[in-house]
């Protein structure tokens, strides 16, 4: 592997590692043998474990953005129905997952906002890009006369990751889906129920 492909292993690796067992309790040495890197080799891949964090942050919200693009900028659906397959995608996925995972900018903002300023920071760049992508969307749903024209957009979105986050987090901690489950249904019948 040439030097990006390796770095790009060391994060895809500790990627996996941190969603399933936290940042802290992550060792370098754990990841370093998982990607088959030398222990000596990733100081020249990254300054710190913090700046490895950073990079595992980034990766995992590239790879959201992504899912993102794919559900909310599907124009052959309607905004609203695009919203509910993005959350019914997440929760197949958490399925899939038994629970374990959640999502990894939530376990992180967790356990490292209070502990780190530069993770705290970039955790919150995040949850804010990704408000405003679901902020666009019920735009567009209020625009296709699916929402009432009075709806503070930006409050629902915000109420829509707080939510989703706070579900995620439930699902984990009771090893099952019904709370995003719940979460979804009751979003769909009450607040974005269509006009």
């Amino acid at each position: 592997m040439d030097r990006n492909e390796t770095r790009a292993t060391i994060i895809r690796i500790g990627t996996d590692l941190i969603s399933r067992q936290g940042f802290n309790a992550t060792g370098i040495d754990a990841v370093l043998k998982e990607a088959g890197v030398p222990k000596g080799s990733f100081y020249y891949y990254f300054k710190s474990k913090e700046e490895f964090g950073l990079a595992v942050i980034d990766h995992f919200a590239e790879r959201y953005d992504q899912r993102l693009d794919t559900f909310l900028n599907d124009e052959e659906v309607a905004p609203l129905n695009r919203l509910r397959n993005l959350l019914d995608g997440g929760l197949t996925r958490l399925e899939q997952n038994q629970c374990s995972k959640g999502c990894l900018i939530g376990n992180l903002g967790q356990e490292l906002a209070d502990q780190n300023e530069r993770f705290r920071a970039r955790l919150e760049e995040i949850f804010t890009s990704w408000k405003e992508r679901y902020t666009d969307c019920l735009r567009e749903a209020q625009r296709a006369g699916e929402l009432a024209p009075d709806l503070d957009l930006g409050v629902v979105a915000g109420f829509i990751l707080s939510g989703l986050e706070g579900a995620i987090l439930r699902a984990k901690v009771m090893k099952s889906a019904q709370p995003l489950r719940d979460f979804i249904e009751t979003l769909f019948a009450t607040v974005l129920r269509k006009r």
